[in-house]
Order: structure tokens, then sequence, then C-alpha cells
């Protein structure tokens, strides 16, 4: 069936087992977020192996689809209220920053007489979710050791998801001085230092990663072998684990320009083109609601894509060496997190996860 995105479990294994080496380096744990590909078990059981920590999910339905694996689950995104029974029955540690939430979680986990652990999160100037305040975060602080199926194991951040903040040695510095002083002040110890995402995989290569850090959370990086401060591809990895496939179901020589006045597309945008005067324009089967078209590119690089709608994506083959034919497979490769984002997450599109072709895989 198409369109069919493919996930190579070997690439992504690999990827795992290069990241762990670099973490290993500080003796840092390793979370490895499942969330852009929905958390797919096969995929999940597959790379989950000896060199990860944690598996990390923002939604509490992909962690509940995890629970035969024994790794701890961690709930990413701050839990809503409406969801505590469900974060303290399938997570192991869940990110906070509402008091009001714990307080919940705590009745919850009393009543299935289980402890539930929990992260609280600082911001630290990316102004998404987090303790901005530092003597707030304190006040919450005495509050949680008081609840008995509550246990507070750490703080975390995260840096450059909204804010576009990147990690420094002064932001993260700062959450190690957090820490110290939670642990100062209450007599506790933290073993849950986190320290952001894959962009702050280049602090860590750089030797710039504060100490006292004692865990990052891994998707992209593992995903397309990119840290995601600056976009850079990290060496000895791969960056083309996801690959699309689409069938042609049109084939037509057109005009490069709509005829007759331009209005809003059906995204209601107003769209402009480029008279490059009569060439072959190809659709295939996938469209916006299944693929962010601005994250994959064409196998065959003679091809270019024009655009797309809901559920067609529109293409220029004029100057392709390949004569292709209705029912052809076009192939893509898924350049970005948010291409992966959306091919998974579109109930169109099936998955199929490959493994081993050790002979077609070659590091980029």
């Amino acid at each position: 069936m198409y369109p069919r995105l493919e996930i190579n479990i070997t690439k992504l294994k690999h990827n795992v087992c290069r990241l762990k080496s670099i973490l290993n380096e500080e003796n840092l744990k390793m979370a490895i977020v499942t969330k852009a590909y929905c958390a797919i078990p096969e995929v999940v059981e597959e790379i989950s192996n000896e060199y990860v920590d944690y598996i990390a999910d923002s939604r509490i339905k992909n962690l509940k689809k995890l629970q035969s694996l024994k790794l701890p689950k961690i709930l990413l995104r701050i839990p809503m209220i409406s969801e505590s029974k469900e974060v303290v029955k399938y997570s192991d540690i869940s990110f906070n920053s509402e008091i009001e939430t714990i307080y919940r979680l705590n009745e919850e986990a009393k009543n299935i007489n289980k402890v539930h652990n929990i992260v609280l999160m600082v911001d630290l100037g990316d102004l998404r979710e987090g303790y901005f305040n530092e003597e707030e975060l304190c006040n919450v602080v005495d509050n949680v050791l008081n609840l008995k199926n509550i246990k507070l194991i750490g703080i975390g951040t995260n840096l450059t998801c909204y804010g576009a903040i990147l990690p420094s040695q002064e932001n993260l510095g700062g959450l190690v001085k957090i820490a110290k002083n939670i642990e100062d002040k209450h007599n506790i110890k933290l073993e849950f230092i986190s320290g952001g995402n894959s962009s702050s995989i280049y602090l860590l290569q750089e030797g710039k990663l504060p100490k006292g850090i004692t865990n990052l959370r891994l998707g992209e990086a593992i995903l397309l072998g990119k840290e995601t401060a600056y976009g850079n591809f990290i060496e000895e990895t791969y960056h083309d684990s996801f690959k699309l496939y689409c069938e042609i179901i049109e084939i037509k020589d057109k005009p490069s320009m709509p005829i007759g006045e331009i209005g809003k597309d059906a995204f209601g945008k107003v769209p402009h083109y480029e008279d490059k005067g009569i060439m072959k324009r190809a659709i295939v089967g996938i469209g916006k609601q299944d693929i962010d078209i601005e994250s994959i590119f064409p196998t065959d690089e003679n091809i270019q894509i024009i655009g797309a709608s809901s559920d067609h994506m529109i293409l220029d083959i004029t100057n392709s060496e390949s004569i292709y034919n209705i029912g052809d497979i076009l192939g893509f490769v898924v350049t970005s997190y948010g291409g992966i984002l959306t091919a998974c997450t579109s109930n169109y599109v099936e998955k199929k996860v490959i493994y081993n072709l050790s002979t077609q895989i070659q590091l980029v």
C-alpha cells in the first residue's frame, strides 16, 4: 500500500549506539524520545537496547503501548489533570510545573498504592513550561516533599523547542546551581538533572556541558543524526533512516502557471508561481494532510516538488532522465523531524519497518 514510510531499524540502532558513546564520555544517561514516530512498539523495542536508560514520550497513549518494555518511562509533556490517573498508571516519571496537578497525581498514586516519580521543570528563558522564579520553585519543593505518594527525583529544562533559546554553559550551569541549592536546603539528593534535548549535543561535543547534568533526552539526534542547536550532522551517524514512497496517479504536460485570477489556496494562502512554460507534471497520492512537503526530497535529484493540496502532491518531472508511468513508485528521503512527525501521525501513510540491508547502507 502507498504512500508508505519505511523505517530502517539497522540505521536507527547504529545511531543509538553512536550517541550513547558520546554521552558516555561524560557519564550521561540517555532517554530516547519516541513521539515523532508515535512510539511504534516494534521500533521502540528494537532500538531500546542496552544503550538506552529511559523511554520518553509526550503522549500517555504512546507510553500505554509500551508497557511490556521494562525501561523506565517518562511523560515529557506536563500532565493534564484529566489524565492524572493514566499518568501514574502508565508512566514511571512525569515532568511537572503545577502544584495542583502534582496534588492530583499524589491522590491517584495513593489509590493504586504506588509512589510516582516527578521531575520539576525549570524555565531558563525559552518561555515554554517550567518555573521561572527560583523562590516559587523552592516553595513547591517544600510542598512536594510532604506528599507520601510522590517522590521528587530531579529537575529538568527544555530549550530551543519554543523560544529557540540555545543551551549554553550559562543557562545549563544555572540549572545545575538550582539543583545544588535544592539539595542543600532540603538535605536531599537529586538523581535526575535533565539538560535538555538534541540541541545540547553540541555543548557535549565541545566539552562545554556543565558538570552535574545527568541525562539528555534525544529524538532528532537519533532519528536524523543531527544536533538541533545549529542543525549540524553528527559524525558517524545515518541521516536517511526514514524514506517515503508514493505512487504516481497522474502524468500530464501542463503550463507551469495557473490560468485565471489567483486567490487563496485551500490553506488560506495566496500562492506565487514562476512561468517556466510547459512542464511534465506528475501527481502522487499524498498531500499536506499526511506530510510536511518541505521536509522531503525526491531520491531522483532531477525531480522537483512544486506544491501540494490536502491529498495531492505535484511534481515537476520534466528534467528527469527516467521515464515514469502511472502506477510507478517514487522515493523521498525524509529530512526533518517535522516530516517524520506528520507522516507517522497520519493514518493514511503505511508504516513499514525494515531490517538489515547492510549492503545498501553507507554512512553519510
